[in-house]
């Protein structure tokens, strides 16, 4: 029912084009083509608003997919310019946790992903080079 709504919310114009269609449709045609051409109309209406769910499922997972490759852009950026200020600590079972201002970056020493935490959005990321050149940046300010 939720999808209907939807379609009839966005799509309103098609519904009303429909209807206009289907007045003049009764008022010329005084035959049984009239209601097979009544229900091809109510039928292909029918059968785009079925499908119009698919589409906002489409839509809506290409814009969460495009947001969280930038949220992940951002991130590498913030990781670059906030190496210098960055607490690092190593953990006995040979994890390890990095804090700046803006994120956190949690990992496991030899493993190929890390997981960020990045204006309150938490993710995994591969260890890239920009992601291993940060964690050995934290690791010598540490030691300093």
């Amino acid at each position: 029912m939720d999808q209907w709504i939807s379609f009839a919310q966005d799509r309103w114009y098609l519904i009303v084009a429909a209807v206009i269609v289907l007045f003049i449709v009764i008022g010329i045609v005084k035959t049984v083509v009239k209601w097979i051409l009544i229900l091809v109309i109510v039928g292909a209406l029918v059968l785009y608003g079925a499908n119009y769910k698919d589409k906002l499922q489409d839509i809506g997972a290409s814009v969460v997919t495009q947001v969280g490759d930038e949220v992940k852009e951002k991130a590498l950026s913030a990781l670059t310019s906030e190496a210098k200020d960055a607490q690092f600590k190593a953990n006995p079972d040979g994890s390890f946790l990095i804090t700046t201002k803006s994120l956190k970056v949690e990992g496991k020493a030899g493993t190929d992903e890390v997981q960020v935490t990045f204006l309150g959005k938490t993710f995994k990321m591969n260890a890239t080079a920009a992601i291993n050149a940060f964690i050995e940046q934290a690791q010598k300010s540490a030691k300093s």
